[in-house]
């Protein structure tokens, strides 16, 4: 599972698991930055309103952690949809300096490219890296409710199977993610997971006044409808409303965490 660690100054999830299937892959958590106010301090969004210069230092402190230069990141422009985009060394650093350079509209990358850091930015929805050992290809998706409705899960699966992948060899782990309990939702979000998953069994707290989502187990559900075996999907223990990471639900303006992951050369 992920442990936690120092990274050039900054702490760190490592999801270890995917070390041996040839992946480095992190989580970062909000620590370690230059950003202040809402955005303290490890803000990786150039989105939210905090100061350009703020982020991009924090991005440099990234891509030092992931062992890389900022102009090898590879970001994109998330519109919690089921584009995936597939990704080599012509996207090399694609976003890492301006919003509007990044991956337009799509919310999974893959690739078979070694070295080649690929991010999600993420502060409440499902950040996802998915990898075949034995194919040598990776994914990373941002799965929030919206983006499970849409079936970017599977999307991604079949992005990956098109480049040699098989669904059936796949290892997944869904990072922080917001918890149940503090993601309330209407019966229009209930509806779209339903229309999707085909049951929000497990998914779904009714005993509340309101439904209350739990979005990592509507993901791992939508990667099982997709094809990857239940024993080769995991979820991080820790949730993105703890105070370690940036919440959207808690606070608003909020910053962005990420996780990041290459394939190792």
């Amino acid at each position: 599972m992920a442990e936690r660690a120092q990274r050039a100054g900054l702490a760190v999830l490592v999801l270890e698991e995917l070390r041996e299937l040839g992946v480095d892959a992190f989580v970062t958590t909000r620590s370690g930055g230059v950003s202040t106010g809402p955005y303290a301090s490890l803000n990786l969004g150039l989105h939210v309103g905090d100061e350009v210069d703020h982020v991009l230092e924090n991005r440099t402190r990234l891509a030092e952690a992931a062992g890389c230069e900022l102009s090898d990141l590879v970001f994109m422009d998330q519109v919690h949809g089921a584009r995936v985009a597939s990704v080599s060394e012509a996207e090399r650093g694609r976003g890492a300096f301006e919003v509007d350079h990044a991956l337009s509209a799509t919310d999974a990358l893959v690739t078979t490219t070694p070295d080649l850091p690929v991010v999600v930015l993420v502060a409440d929805c499902a950040p996802v890296v998915l990898v075949d050992a034995d194919a040598r290809v990776l994914a990373v998706a941002h799965a929030g409710w919206r983006g499970v409705a849409a079936d970017v899960l599977g999307a991604t699966v079949h992005a990956m199977e098109a480049l040699g992948a098989r669904a059936s060899s796949l290892r997944c782990v869904i990072g922080p993610t917001i918890s149940r309990g503090r993601y309330e939702v209407g019966e229009e979000v209930i509806d779209a997971i339903v229309g999707q998953l085909g049951s929000i069994d497990g998914c779904v707290d009714l005993t509340e006044e309101r439904p209350h989502l739990d979005v990592a187990e509507a993901a791992r559900r939508s990667l099982l409808l997709a094809g990857v075996p239940e024993t080769a999907v995991s979820v991080t223990p820790e949730r993105s409303d703890d105070d370690a990471f940036f919440s959207d639900r808690s606070v608003r303006p909020c910053g962005r965490f990420c996780l990041v992951a290459h394939l190792v050369s």
